[in-house]
């Protein structure tokens, strides 16, 4: 799972609930480096923020669903949309919408869902 955002504490705390549900987690902070990171390995998600430091977000999520059709895109942001107005606008970009304030158990069920990961029993 790749996770893009310019604050640190947001990749932080994302990163250490994937990690902690077994998932393989990159965090980074630029458009630049979301996309290198993309071209040398497809994630199985992004997870990302609508507004970068120094880049436009939707701009980089844009190119790389062009390079990788099948991608899935969490759209993480603090800037408040309406459901509905995402999916009409974004659809072809994002795969699933949700305000930086959602739980993160919610977040959690969400990137399970995206990734097609079923929650199964604790692994000894």
């Amino acid at each position: 799972i790749l996770i893009v955002d310019d604050e640190a504490p947001i990749r932080e705390i994302l990163a250490q609930l994937l990690v902690g549900q077994d998932f393989r987690v990159t965090g980074v902070a630029t458009a630049t480096e979301a996309q290198r990171i993309v071209a040398r390995e497809v994630p199985d998600l992004i997870i990302s923020d609508l507004q970068l430091e120094h880049s436009d977000g939707l701009a980089m999520l844009a190119q790389l669903k062009a390079q990788c059709p099948t991608l899935p895109v969490l759209l993480l942001t603090g800037v408040l949309f309406d459901a509905d107005v995402v999916q009409e606008t974004l659809g072809q970009i994002v795969t699933l919408y949700l305000p930086k304030t959602t739980p993160l158990a919610d977040i959690l069920v969400e990137v399970r869902r995206l990734c097609a990961v079923e929650a199964g029993p604790p692994q000894s």
